[in-house]
């Protein structure tokens, strides 16, 4: 029983292709994610600008987080299945210089101290 449930789990990770659109992401990344939306029966393309503030590896299930401020300064995170046929493209404007893999301490952060010194 075991035997055949792990076995079924690699057949479908075997299966999962990554998109060729997104490239190699990194935390601190500042990235342009266009993401099809569909609403009722029209279908769009949103972007969602922000900095990248993890990443969720795990082959048909890896994600990534992508947070930005929004008017006001309210926050807004946004995560992102990487397998998803509804991911058009990512592209990265510019990297950051970090040493944490997750940067929630950007919760907390307002105005300039929240920005990110970047990578040269």
């Amino acid at each position: 029983m075991v035997k055949t449930v792990i076995d079924l789990v690699r057949s479908v990770e075997q299966q999962f292709k990554p998109n060729p659109d997104i490239p190699q992401l990194r935390p601190g990344d500042t990235v342009r994610v266009h993401f099809r939306i569909v609403e009722g029966d029209r279908e769009r393309t949103q972007v969602f600008q922000g900095t990248v503030m993890r990443l969720r590896k795990g082959g048909a299930n890896a994600n990534f987080t992508v947070r930005r401020i929004a008017s006001h300064g309210i926050g807004v995170e946004r995560t992102f299945l990487l397998s998803s046929p509804r991911l058009e493209k990512v592209e990265i404007l510019r990297h950051a210089h970090v040493r944490r893999a997750q940067l929630y301490y950007l919760r907390d952060l307002k105005g300039k101290a929240a920005r990110l010194r970047e990578k040269r």
